[in-house]
């Protein structure tokens, strides 16, 4: 759907959404890592690793920490680096 044929209202939720996208992404990101805790399925851990993957990279996290987290597959690890995260989003 083109630009111009989004109503005064749909671009406003369109701009309230992008403007809140690292809010939703560290809560989305919080939300896998209780999942992954609790998760004892590997295949599930799997899918859930991947979707942390990407919810990483949608906050623009360096590719190489991104990387590390994905490498070490450590709940505690991406704990550890949400905590920074959140609070470095709080002081913006």
């Amino acid at each position: 759907m083109p630009q111009d044929e989004y109503s005064g209202y749909q671009k406003d939720v369109i701009k309230r959404y992008y403007e809140n996208r690292p809010d939703i992404m560290l809560e989305k990101l919080g939300e896998l890592a209780g999942e992954l805790y609790l998760e004892t399925s590997p295949a599930k851990q799997e899918k859930l690793w991947k979707r942390a993957e990407k919810a990483m990279e949608n906050l623009g996290i360096k590719p190489g920490l991104i990387k590390h987290i994905m490498q070490q597959r450590d709940v505690e690890i991406l704990v550890k680096n949400l905590k920074d995260w959140l609070a470095q989003n709080q002081k913006k």
